[in-house]
C-alpha cells in the first residue's frame, strides 16, 4: 500500500496520511522542509513535505484525536502560544497558520527558549520566541498585539486565570482558546475531576464561553483540553 496524504475533513491546515500499513496519522505541511523539530517522520506526497503529528507529545493533537469538533487554529490565524516550551506543538501550529499567520511564543525557561530559537524559530518567519512569565502579561504588550487565539499548555496553579488575563490583554472580541488543564499542576491532593471544575468555572466568570471540554487519555493522564469563545 502506497502512503497518501489528504485533507483533514473538518480542520483547515491538518492532513491526514495513511502508511504503508494502512494505519492513520495526522500530519502539518512542513514550513520549514526538511527540517525536523522533536525527530518526526517526514512524509513526501505528491512534491510536497508533510510532519506526521504525534499525539503523544502534543496535545493538541491528542485532543483532534479524541474527538475535538472545534480547532479555531486555521491558516492566516495570530496565535498567542503561553509555554511554548521548546516548540513541539507550536510549530505544527507555525505550519497549520502558514505564511500569513504568526505564532508568539512566550516561555518562562530560558533553556527552553534557546531550543525553540535555535531550532525552530530562526527557519520559521511566522513564529516569535518571547522569554516571559505569562503569569505577566503587560511585560511583553510591546511584541504582541490583537492575536485570533491564545494556546496555553503552562504548568503553573492559576491556569484558567492566567489564559484570562492574558485574554484581557490580546484576544479579540469573539477569539477563542484552547487550554491545556494539568491537574498535576494546580494540586497533587484533590481529584482531578474537581480541578477541572474549578479551573472552567473560572474561564466563565471571565467572560468565556466554554464549547468542549475534551480528556486526553490514553495520550496524557489527568489532562482536558478546553475550547471557549471570548465575549469579553
Amino acid at each position: 500500500m502506497e502512503v497518501e496524504v489528504r485533507s483533514h475533513p473538518e480542520f483547515p491546515g491538518i492532513y491526514e496520511v495513511t502508511l504503508e500499513d494502512g494505519s492513520t496519522r495526522l500530519a502539518t505541511r512542513n514550513l520549514a522542509p526538511g527540517r525536523v523539530v522533536y525527530g518526526e517522520k517526514l512524509i513526501t506526497y505528491e512534491g510536497v513535505e508533510y510532519r506526521l503529528w504525534d499525539p503523544y507529545r502534543s496535545k493538541l493533537a491528542a485532543a483532534i484525536l479524541k474527538g475535538l469538533e472545534v480547532v479555531p487554529i486555521k491558516p492566516g490565524c495570530r496565535v498567542l502560544y503561553l509555554g511554548a516550551a521548546s516548540g513541539t506543538t507550536a510549530s505544527h501550529v507555525s505550519d497549520i497558520i502558514g505564511e500569513g499567520g504568526h505564532v508568539y511564543c512566550v516561555e518562562f525557561a530560558p533553556r527552553a527558549i534557546r531550543e525553540l530559537l535555535n531550532n525552530v524559530c530562526r527557519f520559521r518567519l511566522n513564529m516569535s520566541p518571547i522569554l516571559a512569565d505569562a503569569r505577566l502579561p503587560s511585560g511583553y504588550s510591546t511584541l504582541v498585539g490583537k492575536v485570533d487565539v491564545i494556546y496555553c499548555d503552562i504548568a503553573q496553579p492559576e491556569q484558567a486565570k492566567i489564559l484570562a488575563d492574558n485574554a484581557r490583554l490580546y484576544l479579540k472580541r469573539d477569539g477563542w482558546i484552547m487550554l491545556a488543564i494539568k491537574a498535576r499542576s494546580i494540586d497533587v491532593t484533590k481529584e482531578p475531576k474537581e480541578l477541572y471544575e474549578r479551573e472552567i468555572k473560572t474561564l466563565k466568570k471571565n467572560n468565556f464561553e466554554v464549547k468542549e471540554v475534551i480528556r486526553l487519555e490514553p495520550y496524557e493522564k489527568d489532562h482536558v483540553m478546553v475550547t471557549a469563545e471570548y465575549k469579553g
